[in-house]
């Protein structure tokens, strides 16, 4: 199970980097744990432009995951890996403005993490607010699902249903 992080499981407030910042979405938290409960790996994949752009850096957004680990912990959740994009085409100077593999609506962040993980694309999906998400998770051969604000708890749960008949291992 893969998800998009802003506008997804927070509120996309435009560069979120800093857990003061960050606020989680209704129902995201409990969407990671049924997920967890279900036996699944859960997994977020992010553009993270902001780091291209010289708004902060990549030590932010790790912290930030650390952060957003240790609150999920609290409810005992658990997301098992993030992989975030810190490049864009346009935006910014130097090493992170570059088109990449990992930009969504490309694949590279599902896909590293498919062979990481040793996941079943039969039984994967994404889950997130944007088509780019959707997108992404197309050109990775597995489902993907656009949600609004709000609506990653049900999106889940239908998910896990939809997939979990199709045979295989866990995703």
């Amino acid at each position: 199970m893969f998800f998009d992080r802003d506008g997804c499981l927070n509120a996309d407030t435009g560069y979120v980097h800093r857990p003061e910042d960050f606020r989680w979405l209704p129902g995201a938290k409990a969407a990671v744990q049924r997920v967890n409960r279900a036996g699944w790996l859960a997994f977020v994949v992010t553009n993270q432009s902001g780091i291209a752009r010289g708004l902060y850096g990549e030590r932010e957004v790790e912290a930030l995951h650390a952060w957003m680990s240790a609150d999920l912990a609290r409810k005992g959740a658990w997301i098992d890996a993030y992989r975030y994009c810190p490049h864009h085409p346009e935006a910014g100077t130097g090493p992170f403005t570059r088109a990449c593999d990992c930009r969504k609506p490309r694949a590279g962040m599902v896909r590293d993490l498919m062979t990481a993980w040793g996941v079943d694309p039969a039984r994967s999906f994404l889950v997130g607010d944007q088509p780019r998400d959707v997108e992404a998770a197309a050109a990775a051969g597995i489902a993907g699902y656009r949600v609004a604000e709000g609506e990653v708890l049900a999106a889940v749960r239908a998910g896990l249903r939809r997939h979990a008949c199709q045979g295989g291992t866990p995703a």
